[in-house]
């Protein structure tokens, strides 16, 4: 009718989601992080660190913080530095801060106390596969070492990585927003000021308290567009931007937290639900983790800017630069494969991986390589860690100290080994300095992570973790990709952009030497035509024979397929 007014669209609906990086980069097991008590200890300390902060600024550098929490000067550049990969602005001054500006930069104390918060928290178990005979095999067997450390029984269920896959992102989601929900007071009590003159029984937040909690949490509306904290709360929502905002009630935010975060777990639960009763969608946003075996998808990104690359087995596999350009990546559950990711990326992950070389392009942030046997690793990265792997050789060119974590046995680290045309442009899009190269500075933490849901003996939490050899400058080689990934417009770089230190510089020349020997040796025997096809076949046997046996065949039957 001429008289009816439609109703107003309903405004669309605005999820609360986790912030998954720093539950998954920004957890340190360093006892002395770790406090039990809820506020009890933090709120002290928060009142510390505040009165260590210039007059005109809330930040604090590490010498600072060493003081206060009572580590090393080591631990305490650590903890920088791991903030400096997690927090959510790029444009913060720790994570803009060049190496040597870092100190300078500092980090606010309200981050800082959020991160030391977190660190109560406990990651999901490993999920075991469905299917044992698939991957029985495609996994490793088991190692000599799983008798090593015999006194750490509770250490067994990790390390018997062969039977177990990462949890899936909802679920990870789900166990996140469940630590929330019941420590999210204590978060606020942080955070809150008390009004002026009714003391602490009064606490509020201003909008700018309020929007440090975009560390751990982030709303995105429709589309998956990410709505910053403080516009996604109807109590700071268009505010004027030359006014602050009056500060709330620390009582009305928690309540209306403690809504969303309950709307997001049901919204997942139903999502579990649907997924169990139907079909799952290649549409899904929450791409779920398959159980790795030769026949699984070998790859699927989910609108969240996540790359998976699962379950690959005795294959080789590539993604360019236009295909993970700015996104993170989770490389899971591959065996006896060579698997390239040339492009930039944030993150990275590297899970469950054996008898594999990889080779990721320009981590901005950090890589994570965890649970790996007989890995091959070649990585340009900010940061790097390295937890509960085995035998495992990694070439790094890293800007910060390798961080080596959990149970490791018989690892060894050199000195980046590779190039490919638009590495030194993906350095500089993603923040990397080529002339600093901290892979031979690794710093083994306790071999216990205090963050992995398991009861550890007594007293085996201050064993510190097996730490890494350098290669032998004799054994090092330069790894070669193939050039045909170049494409038609091959990019400026044309060799490592790291350098070499002398000593494997000098093995390298005297390599290429002793093969220009061997070389003007063949060129100066008299040979008849006869004995040159006889020594130019057996030469192409030996070849081909080191092709077979080191599985290099196969990598080149698959590329060059592809």
């Amino acid at each position: 009718m001429a008289g009816d007014t439609a109703a107003p669209p309903s405004p669309d609906p605005i999820h609360l989601h986790t912030r998954r990086e720093p539950f998954e980069y920004g957890l340190l097991p360093i006892p002395k992080l770790i406090f039990s008590d809820g506020t009890a200890t933090l709120g002290v300390l928060k009142e510390k660190l505040l009165q260590r902060c210039s007059s005109d600024s809330l930040r604090v550098n590490s010498a600072a913080i060493a003081d206060c929490l009572q580590i090393s000067g080591d631990h305490s550049r650590l903890v920088l530095d791991t903030l400096a990969a997690v927090l959510p602005s790029d444009s913060d001054p720790l994570v803009s801060a060049k190496p040597d500006e870092v100190e300078s930069a500092g980090v606010n104390v309200f981050d800082l106390i959020i991160f030391l918060y977190i660190q109560t928290y406990k990651r999901l178990l490993p999920r075991g596969h469905k299917d044992l005979a698939a991957v029985t095999d495609v996994w490793p067997s088991t190692s000599a070492f799983d008798g090593y450390l015999s006194a750490l029984s509770p250490l067994q269920l990790v390390r018997s990585n062969s039977r177990k896959s990462m949890p899936s992102q909802s679920d990870e989601e789900a166990h996140q927003l469940s630590y929330l929900q019941k420590h999210l007071a204590n978060i606020l009590t942080l955070l809150a000021q008390p009004v002026e003159g009714e003391g602490d029984e009064s606490l509020v937040l201003s909008m700018e308290r309020f929007e440090h909690l975009s560390f751990l949490i982030q709303f995105a509306g429709k589309g998956s567009e990410v709505i910053p904290v403080s516009q996604a709360a109807p109590f700071f929502a268009n505010s004027d931007p030359d006014m602050p905002a009056a500060a709330v009630s620390a009582a009305q935010v928690h309540d209306w937290l403690l809504q969303k975060i309950a709307d997001s777990l049901e919204r997942l639960a139903e999502k579990a639900s649907a997924k169990e009763n139907g079909p799952t969608s290649g549409s899904d946003q929450d791409v779920a983790m398959t159980d790795a075996n030769a026949s699984s998808t070998k790859a699927s990104t989910s609108s969240k800017g996540l790359t998976f690359i699962e379950g690959i087995s005795k294959s080789s596999y590539v993604k360019q630069a236009a295909e993970v350009r700015g996104s993170s990546l989770k490389v899971l559950n591959c065996h006896d494969s060579v698997i390239y990711v040339l492009g930039p990326l944030r993150y990275a992950t590297i899970y469950g991986c054996s008898d594999a070389t990889i080779v990721l392009g320009a981590v901005g942030k950090t890589v994570r390589i965890e649970h790996c046997e007989r890995v091959h690793v070649i990585a340009a990265a900010k940061r790097v860690c390295i937890a509960n792997c085995r035998e495992c050789v990694f070439f790094l060119g890293v800007n910060q100290r390798p961080l080596i974590v959990g149970d490791n046995h018989k690892l060894q680290v050199g000195p980046y080994n590779t190039f490919y045309a638009d590495l030194e442009e993906h350095l500089n899009q993603v923040g990397i300095e080529p002339t600093v190269n901290k892979w031979n500075e690794p710093l083994a933490l306790g071999v216990v992570d205090p963050h992995d849901s398991l009861s550890h003996p007594a007293g085996v939490s201050d064993v510190q973790a097996e730490t890494a050899a350098l290669i032998d400058p004799e054994q090092f080689t330069n790894f070669l990709i193939p050039s045909w990934f170049a494409g038609e417009l091959p990019g400026p770089t044309k060799d490592n952009p790291f350098s070499l230190p002398e000593a494997y510089m000098a093995s390298q020349h005297k390599k290429h030497a002793n093969l220009g020997e061997v070389k003007q040796i063949l060129r100066e025997t008299p040979l008849d035509e006869g004995k040159k096809r006889e020594l130019s076949c057996a030469l192409h046997v030996l070849f081909k024979d080191w092709l077979y046996a080191s599985g290099n065949i196969r990598q080149l039957y698959c590329l060059q397929g592809d």
